[in-house]
C-alpha cells in the first residue's frame, strides 16, 4: 500500500512541460552540442606535452575548456534533476500518493530558480559579449565633486568585478587636481565581462551634499564609463599603420597597481587620424606596456568602426554626449533622499550604499532585458 499523506497530490504535468521547454531552450543558447565537440578538441590540446611552452595560449585553452565543461555540467545537472523529479511525480500520481508533494514542489522551485539564472545567458549572445572588457572612466561636469565621483565609480566597478570573481588589471589612473581621479583605464578579465559591463556604458549622475563645499550645499556631478571588448591578440578588424602613431614613454605613477615600475617604462600611444589615446603602465617592461597598449588601441578602433557602421543605419545618431546635464543613463541620489535609478530600464533601488559597494548586477540584468525588448521593438 502506498503511504498516503491525507490529501490529493497536485498535478504538475503542465509545469514539467514548461520546464522541459526551458531545458530545450537552454540547450540552444548554451550551445551544448557544439560545446561537446569543442571540449573534445580542447582536451586533446590540453594534453599536449608542449602546451605550456606558450603560457598565454595554455591559459586560453584551459580557461575555455573549464568554461565549456561548466556549461555542459550545468545543463546535464538540470536535465537529470528534471527527469528524476518528473519520474517521481508520475509514480506518485499513478499510486495516488501525496507523501512526496513537498519534495516535488521544492525541486520544481529550485529548478525554476536555476533556470532563471541560466537564462540570463540568453541575453548575452552578442558577438563579443563573452570577451574581457576595456573600461575607461572620465570625470565630467562638477569640478572636484566629479573627480571624486569618478573615483567612486572606479571603486564600484572594481568591487563588482571582485564579487564576480573576475580579474582586474588597472592600466592607468590620472589623479584629480584636488581629490579623486580625472580618468582611469582598466581591463576586466572574465567570461561575459564585456556583456555585463556594456550595460553600464554612458554618463552617471551623482547628487549629494558636497564634502568639498564649506556651506554643505547639494551638488550634482557627472562621470562617464566607456567599455569596449578586449582581445588577447590584436584585433584583425582594424589595420593600424605605425606611421599613424605617436608613441610616448613616461615615468609610471603609483596609481596603476602593485606591479607599476618606477622607470620610464609607461607607454602612451596616440592614433593621430582619430585622436584615440591609450596608455599602459602596469606591465613590467616598456615592451610589454607597448604590446598591451596596442591591444587596447586595436580594441577601441575596432569598436569605433563598429559604432560608425551602426550609426550609418541608425536614425538616432550622435550617441556621444557631453558628460553633463541631460545625458545621464543613471542617477545616484544621496540627498535629500536615497535612490539609484536607471533612466533606460526604469530599475531603481533605495539603497545607494550597496550599489556603490558593487551590487550592480540587478541594474545590468534589467538593462539586458530592456535592451532585448527595445531592440526587438526597433526591428
Amino acid at each position: 500500500m502506498p503511504r498516503q499523506g491525507g490529501g490529493q497530490l497536485k498535478d504538475y504535468s503542465d509545469t514539467f512541460k514548461e520546464l522541459t521547454a526551458r531545458l530545450s531552450q537552454a540547450e540552444g543558447y548554451l550551445r551544448i552540442v557544439p560545446a561537446r565537440d569543442r571540449v573534445v578538441q580542447l582536451e586533446a590540446d590540453a594534453s599536449r606535452p608542449d602546451l605550456w611552452d606558450d603560457p598565454d595560449q595554455a591559459r586560453r585553452v584551459t580557461s575555455e575548456l573549464r568554461e565549456l565543461q561548466g556549461d555542459i555540467e550545468t545543463f546535464e545537472n538540470l536535465s537529470d534533476e528534471l527527469e528524476n523529479t518528473e519520474v517521481l511525480h508520475e509514480l506518485a500520481l499513478d499510486e495516488d500518493d501525496d507523501s512526496h508533494e513537498e519534495e516535488i514542489s521544492e525541486a520544481i522551485a529550485d529548478m525554476s530558480r536555476r533556470f532563471d539564472d541560466v537564462e540570463l545567458r540568453s541575453l548575452l549572445s552578442g558577438e563579443h559579449d563573452d570577451k574581457d572588457a576595456v573600461c575607461d572612466i572620465n570625470s565630467g561636469a562638477g569640478g572636484t565633486d566629479a573627480q571624486d565621483w569618478a573615483e567612486m565609480l572606479l571603486r564600484m566597478y572594481l568591487r563588482w568585478a571582485d564579487k564576480k570573481g573576475f580579474d582586474i588589471e588597472i592600466q592607468e589612473v590620472t589623479e584629480g587636481q584636488e581629490a579623486g581621479i580625472s580618468s582611469a583605464t582598466f581591463i576586466v578579465r572574465g567570461r561575459y565581462a564585456f556583456g555585463y559591463l556594456q550595460a553600464e556604458r554612458g554618463v552617471h549622475r551623482l547628487v549629494r551634499i558636497s564634502p568639498f563645499d564649506a556651506n554643505a550645499r547639494r551638488q550634482t556631478a557627472f562621470s562617464a564609463l566607456k567599455v569596449v571588448p578586449f582581445f588577447d591578440e590584436v584585433s584583425d578588424e582594424v589595420d593600424i599603420d605605425e606611421k599613424d602613431l605617436r608613441i610616448d614613454t613616461y615615468r609610471s605613477s603609483g596609481a596603476g597597481g602593485q606591479h607599476v615600475n618606477v622607470t620610464d617604462s609607461a607607454v602612451r600611444i596616440t592614433h593621430l587620424p582619430t585622436g584615440v589615446v591609450v596608455a599602459c603602465q602596469n606591465e613590467r617592461s616598456q615592451h610589454q606596456n607597448k604590446d598591451r597598449a596596442m591591444q587596447m588601441l586595436a580594441a577601441k578602433l575596432a569598436a569605433r568602426q563598429r559604432d560608425e557602421r551602426e550609426a550609418e543605419m541608425n536614425a538616432l545618431a550622435g550617441e556621444q554626449r557631453d558628460v553633463a546635464w541631460g545625458s545621464q543613463i543613471r542617477s545616484y541620489v544621496l540627498a535629500p533622499y536615497q535612490q539609484v535609478k536607471d533612466l533606460r530600464s526604469g530599475h531603481e533601488v533605495g539603497n545607494p550604499d550597496s550599489v556603490l559597494d558593487g551590487d550592480v548586477d540587478a541594474f545590468m540584468e534589467a538593462w539586458l532585458r530592456w535592451n532585448q525588448e527595445h531592440g526587438a521593438a526597433q526591428t
